[in-house]
């Protein structure tokens, strides 16, 4: 399998461009089966989740034209509704094409959504969204089975909120009969994304990014035309910038948008980075003596948890101990043992909480990637560790990362892909 090799200790200087969202990217292709034309997207990220969610699309029957990174993508031609099992179980945003086919097809079968290994997902939060509308569902040896001669609009309260099933609902309503209103949603800036594409379509969208959304639904006519382009992965940037505070001399991150992370870079300011900011780029000179720091993940815009495992590497180096308390997910400290074996001091208290203490160094040494945010947390290890590391299973990396090796030895890691 793909490896990379990387030997740490170098310190990292020059320009990093930041790729379109995987997390806005992923959306747009079940989105397209709610429209009658074919939809054009600039800024496409060429990484391996938008490949995946290309072929469950072609799989019902929609069809994709990729030019670089503008792509145009169909899903009004239909010729079933049961999402590819061997991919819809290694992504989890396959779950996102049920309820576009559910409203189109009017039945869906499924298998459970796959995705990173982080602890329980469960998509409780969609079924009863879905239940509530009018589905009938049905447990099937193979995943689940819903039918819905009719969706009806919904006054629908999230008991937490969801980025995706957020998005899934949503996305339903599009289609569905009546006024749908969203209580306690998910506020990530690639929810709002999503809708102004399907508004530029004739959806009538309200308050997405915020946590009451009204949708007035179609009753089931597709939306027109649309335009539009992937907005900049905040993740992405706020794992450079994480990156940035141990080894830039300085790193300029550029076309991203430092306003969705805001929380992220207080933190890094909090610890000693040197951070500057533009409209589209943010500069961050390493820190000298890191400071130690409590971090509690929360849904957006709090600190996220996709940033928890590349800052706990961060905190490593820090003088003193810190708290990480994860949360939103039960099974996001398991990779702590690893970063333990290259020399942390990290003391698992609960699935929940981890002290760290700091600073020690960290020793080359051989890992495998076991989710997309632990596999980017390894490679940072790495980079400033002493000595060679392999990290295996890049596949996950790749997920949500493109072509990452190529990119960072510009800046001047040492860094190969074999």
């Amino acid at each position: 399998m793909t490896e990379f090799i990387v030997k740490g200790g170098r310190n990292l200087k020059g320009s990093i461009a930041v790729r379109g969202s995987k997390n806005h990217a992923t959306k747009v292709f079940p989105a397209a089966l709610l429209f009658k034309e074919a939809i054009t997207i600039d800024n496409m990220p060429l990484v391996e989740d938008v490949s995946r969610s290309a072929e469950l699309l072609t799989h019902v029957g929609g069809t994709v034209d990729s030019r670089g990174r503008r792509w145009e993508i169909a899903g009004h031609s239909l010729t079933h509704a049961t999402l590819a099992k061997d991919v819809a179980e290694r992504i989890r945003t396959s779950i996102l094409f049920v309820g576009p086919l559910l409203a189109r097809k009017k039945k869906i079968t499924f298998p459970h959504p796959g995705g990173c290994i982080i602890g329980k997902r469960p998509i409780d939060l969609f079924l009863n969204g879905w239940k509530a509308m009018g589905a009938r569902i049905k447990k099937t040896p193979a995943g689940y089975a819903l039918s819905a001669p009719h969706l009806c609009g919904i006054d629908y309260t999230f008991r937490v909120p969801s980025h995706t099933a957020t998005e899934g609902l949503m996305m339903t309503a599009v289609l569905a009969r009546g006024r749908t209103i969203l209580r306690n949603a998910a506020c990530e800036v690639e929810i709002k994304a999503l809708a102004d594409m399907l508004i530029k379509g004739g959806a009538r969208i309200k308050g997405a990014g915020t946590p009451i959304i009204i949708i007035e639904g179609r009753n089931g006519n597709l939306l027109g035309r649309a335009r539009s382009a992937i907005i900049p992965d905040r993740l992405e940037a706020g794992n450079l910038a994480i990156l940035a505070t141990l080894l830039g001399n300085p790193i300029t991150i550029t076309r991203c948008n430092p306003g969705h992370l805001e929380v992220l870079l207080a933190h890094l300011a909090y610890v000693g980075a040197s951070v500057t900011k533009g409209r589209s780029w943010i500069r961050i000179t390493r820190a000298r003596n890191l400071k130690p720091i409590n971090i509690k993940t929360k849904e957006y815009p709090g600190f996220v948890t996709d940033y928890q495992a590349p800052f706990t590497v961060l905190l490593t180096q820090a003088k003193g101990q810190s708290l990480v308390f994860e949360t939103i997910f039960d099974g996001r400290l398991a990779y702590i043992e690893d970063l333990n074996r290259m020399g942390a001091a990290i003391t698992l208290c609960d699935p929940h909480r981890a002290i760290v203490t700091g600073p020690t160094p960290l020793r080359g040494r051989a890992m495998e990637s076991p989710d997309l945010r632990a596999g980017l947390a390894f490679l940072i290890a790495a980079l400033i560790a002493n000595g060679t590391s392999r990290i295996g299973n890049v596949y996950q990396i790749d997920r949500g990362h493109e072509k990452i090796e190529e990119r960072l030895h510009a800046l001047g890691a040492d860094i190969k892909r074999v």
